[in-house]
């Protein structure tokens, strides 16, 4: 006959936070659980090292909660198989603990918190939800700062953050004299910069368990396999990679932020797909170290080497975690579940077979999706300006693009991923969260990355036989639409430099994006 227990107390894949206020005090009576399950791994099609990244992170903290007293069952996927859903499973085990309390956190995913919703709606039992105690805005909080179906914008809301929080402020002004040094964070890395790109720290947590388990229990992923995951699933590892990025990457970081490359000498090849990040977003999205703990870390580095490290470097990091990271969270939160059926172009075509193998002509998009593969990572501006602009011109169905970015990227929680696509790649929600659709030609690769200089394509032709198929796929999705874009203050240059081309030059020009658009399979 198995112990009882008063209290049940879920912990998701995602909530491994340490510093929760439930983990204060010790009580005998309470069991908590961690489980692997089905459902997680079959919603969408995941990399294969999400999931070993994941459940090995929730195998470190269930140890760690019992090394700390606590009352903690931890069940992999041998363990929960006969289980369809997460309620099946509570079920059995309020059952067989003759558990008289089911407690859980907040889950950051729509579909979970629906799920546990109506599940404790359903249930004989005294239930209660609480926080996560994670971010700087609580649940309840975010309807004060954002509505559902208004556009918002970031920077104002970036700066409510940095005076509320008080962070890089002198009194009632921003440190540096500026609240944003963007402008100086548009750098592109020169052959002279490559030897200087910084060792990235990986780890070498041995996974090999889970992956036979996974294979055990068929659960279809796709992506390179590593019996050693290079991810932190500890705070002790996330910490390390902390200091690791403020010591040897926070210097140059916003000065490259926005760079990529793809050159392929011995020595930058372990380098090229960490560059200057910090590689902190799977810590930080499973909640293993905390967005304050991060960022108050980075600035009092930055306050005792300011001889080595500029506001610039600092301010641009700080604005990912409490401007980017918490905005997006609010827009999904008052948008949800609507948010997740928009489609403000109406795009319908399917995500081309190469995204799943990286077998492309396109070097921009072969090195991205390459990448995204092997490391299950891809810095912000691959995400939005290779991948996702080529969805974006491409007319891709927005549901496909989401489950791609879902699925593939070591960080991606739903909330998080959806606004980042379906709002800011994708433009699919109208405006909601950006003030312009961030289309590009070939032309704005070229000017932030190598790729183009080894591309089977020439980036300097539009309608040629071997143009950049980036160019005319542009000009038709502008074209396209025009309706919805020229009345935008930024489109204004672009639609006059379309009206001056001559007619027969934007017929030759549609005609050829027509062409790639009717075979992208075989780009």
């Amino acid at each position: 006959m198995p112990q009882t227990y008063q209290t049940l107390r879920l912990i998701l894949g995602d909530q491994l936070n340490a510093s929760h206020s439930w983990y204060s005090s010790k009580d005998e009576s309470t069991l908590y659980v961690i489980a692997e399950l089905n459902q997680e791994t079959s919603y969408v099609k995941h990399h294969i090292q999400k999931v070993c990244a994941f459940f090995a992170a929730m195998k470190a903290f269930s140890v760690a909660l019992q090394k700390a007293g606590h009352h903690v069952i931890h069940l992999t996927l041998d363990d929960t198989h006969s289980f369809d859903t997460l309620p099946a499973l509570i079920n059995h085990l309020i059952r067989k603990y003759g558990v008289a309390k089911f407690e859980y956190q907040l889950p950051d995913e729509y579909r979970l918190r629906e799920q546990l919703s109506v599940f404790c709606a359903e249930i004989d039992l005294d239930t209660c939800a609480y926080e996560s105690e994670h971010f700087y805005l609580s649940d309840s909080e975010l309807s004060n700062y954002f509505t559902a179906g208004k556009k918002h914008r970031l920077e104002s809301f970036y700066r409510k953050m940095r005076v509320r929080f008080n962070i890089l402020m002198d009194g009632e002004k921003p440190y540096g004299g500026e609240w944003n040094f963007d402008s100086n964070n548009r750098n592109k890395l020169k052959q002279k910069d490559l030897s200087d790109i910084p060792e990235p720290l990986i780890f070498a947590n041995d996974v090999s368990d889970i992956g036979d388990r996974l294979q055990r229990h068929n659960v279809n992923t796709f992506g390179t396999y590593e019996a050693n995951s290079l991810w932190p699933i500890t705070r002790v590892q996330a910490k390390e990679l902390l200091i690791t990025f403020c010591e040897t990457q926070l210097s140059k970081f916003g000065f490259f932020q926005d760079a990529m490359t793809c050159k392929a000498d011995d020595m930058y090849t372990k380098k090229q797909w960490s560059l200057y990040h910090s590689r902190l977003s799977f810590a930080l999205n499973s909640k293993i170290i905390s967005p304050q703990f991060v960022v108050d870390t980075v600035i009092a580095h930055f306050m005792q080497n300011q001889r080595e490290v500029d506001i610039a470097q600092v301010e641009g990091f700080v604005r990912q975690i409490i401007g980017w990271r918490e905005f997006v969270r609010g827009i999904y939160w008052v948008n949800m579940p609507k948010y997740a059926e928009l489609n403000e172009l109406d795009a319908k075509r399917d995500l081309p077979d190469w995204f799943w193998d990286g077998k492309t002509h396109m070097n921009c998009q072969k090195h991205a999706v390459k990448q995204s593969l092997d490391y299950a990572y891809a810095h912000h501006i691959q995400r939005l300006m290779v991948t996702g602009n080529f969805c974006l011109i491409a007319g891709i169905d927005p549901r496909q693009v989401d489950d791609w970015y879902l699925g593939v990227y070591i960080d991606a929680i739903e909330w998080v991923e959806m606004p980042n696509t379906r709002g800011m790649s994708q433009f699919a929600d109208g405006g909601i969260v950006g003030s312009k659709a961030y289309a590009a030609s070939g032309n704005y690769i070229n000017k932030m990355s190598d790729y183009c200089s080894d591309c089977r394509y020439d980036i300097k032709s539009v309608a040629g036989d071997n143009a950049c198929p980036l160019n005319a796929m542009y000009w038709q999705f502008m074209d396209a639409h025009e309706a919805q874009f020229a009345a935008n203050p930024r489109n204004r240059m672009v639609y006059a430099t379309w009206r001056k081309k001559p007619p027969e030059q934007r017929a030759l020009i549609l005609e050829k994006a027509q062409h790639h658009l009717d075979n992208l399979n075989e780009l």
